[in-house]
């Protein structure tokens, strides 16, 4: 069997973020290799330019100088995070430790998704929170000195406990975060690579005060997010394979390669090392056969972002798919369990959807159709690899969407279809 291709797909988009973030607040030059450049990230380093960080122009080779953690000055204009609520929710931590007024704004997308999760811990740390309307977007924030806190996320979410993490970095303070099921811990892996304390279990992280961080030594490993469309590619093909140098495994990310294996997908783990606290590997997918599958609540935190794509992959191999206990689809970029259902169905897949999740019936292996992707990359990607497979016909409404996490998608994935 002859490989169908190599990509290396793009810098990992969470790891990105924190990277921008820690390396501002940390003290020295760092140098970050392979940053992700898609439009949620510029958002990030327009918000810290904002507040006065030195963030050259995003570029393959970056060097970031740090001037430490309190070094952030008001910004004389809202700052606006465009699409990406990991921007927000992250830096709305970095702020309400600063003496100063902050204001966040976004487009029509990111004004909708709830920001209670986060003013909720950081207003119990002692920061102070104003809504123009309900709890989204715009969002100010009083920041100030804080105290630390002890706090139960109830549902696990990487975004709440990195913002708390954050303040509690910036304020000097303990913060422990509690969770009912482990989330994404790219946060606590890069602090401790700058030298942080920070203890972790299975239940949480607790982050001691600490003096400074040393600057970060980065090369940024591929996104699994991204890695995980062309996974699903080399999965359904009928030959070759497809080989992704590179990519980042931390196991809080892999759980939609993971269900594939467990689905009977030849998924191969090769060249493993460590990155910044973070593990990454030559990801290489064989084409397989698939067998049904249910996905449970406590699956959901490593394979969130995967989810629709998970539907689209049970719709072309032919097999039935629950997912349950992943009602946070709804508030994403757009509503994921819908656009999913009705999508599916529109071009000739059988799709139901759940209060919390959705079920796909075996149907028809040849679809083809308009998709509505409602702004949402990952919707656009997903049904991007239905469209690649043989026999099937689909259009996509807006391809441009996917600039938010992967610029090149479209490049890849007509290469790999060749």
């Amino acid at each position: 069997m002859t490989a169908r291709g190599v990509v290396r797909v793009p810098g990992d988009k969470s790891i990105s973020h924190r990277a921008l973030i820690l390396g501002s607040l940390a003290t020295g030059v760092s140098r970050i290799n392979g940053i992700l450049e898609s439009a949620d990230v510029q958002s990030t380093a327009s918000v810290l330019r904002n507040l006065g960080a030195t963030i050259p122009d995003l570029s393959p080779n970056l060097l970031l100088r740090g001037r430490g953690k309190r070094s952030l000055t008001p910004s004389v204009a809202p700052l606006y995070a465009g699409n990406s609520g990991t921007t927000v929710r992250l830096m709305a931590g970095v702020v309400s430790a600063h003496e100063f007024v902050s204001r966040f704004e976004g487009d029509a997308s990111l004004s909708r998704r709830p920001m209670q999760r986060i003013a909720e811990p950081l207003t119990a740390m002692g920061a102070r929170f104003e809504f123009a309307r309900g709890d989204g977007l715009p969002m100010t924030i009083h920041g100030g000195a804080l105290s630390g806190v002890v706090w139960n996320t109830r549902a696990a979410s990487a975004q709440t406990k990195s913002a708390i993490l954050l303040a509690g970095l910036v304020s000097g303070v303990h913060v422990s975060v509690r969770e009912s099921q482990k989330s994404r811990d790219h946060t606590e892996r890069m602090l401790i690579s700058m030298g942080a304390r920070v203890e972790t279990d299975e239940s949480g992280v607790t982050l001691s005060p600490v003096e400074s961080l040393t600057a970060l030594d980065l090369d940024v490993p591929g996104d699994p997010s991204s890695a995980a469309y062309l996974v699903a590619l080399g999965v359904l093909r009928r030959a070759g394979f497809v080989i992704l140098p590179s990519v980042c495994v931390n196991p809080t990310r892999t759980g939609f390669m993971q269900k594939l294996v467990s689905m009977g997908a030849y998924i191969v783990f090769e060249d493993s090392g460590y990155v910044a606290g973070d593990t990454a590997a030559t990801v290489i997918a064989h084409p397989s056969k698939l067998a049904d599958t249910t996905v449970e609540a406590s699956e959901i935190p490593a394979m969130i972002d995967e989810l629709p794509l998970l539907g689209c992959v049970a719709a072309a191999a032919g097999v039935t798919l629950e997912v349950r206990g992943a009602g946070e689809l709804r508030s994403k970029e757009s509503d994921r369990i819908a656009a999913l259902v009705s999508n599916l169905n529109s071009v000739g897949a059988r799709a139901e959807e759940l209060p919390d999740g959705f079920r796909i019936l075996r149907g028809s292996r040849t679809l083809s159709g308009l998709v509505r992707t409602h702004a949402d990359h990952r919707i656009a990607m997903a049904f991007g690899i239905l469209g690649a497979l043989p026999g099937n016909s689909i259009a996509i409404d807006d391809k441009r969407c996917v600039d938010i996490s992967y610029p090149g998608f479209w490049t890849d994935l007509e290469r790999l279809s060749r």
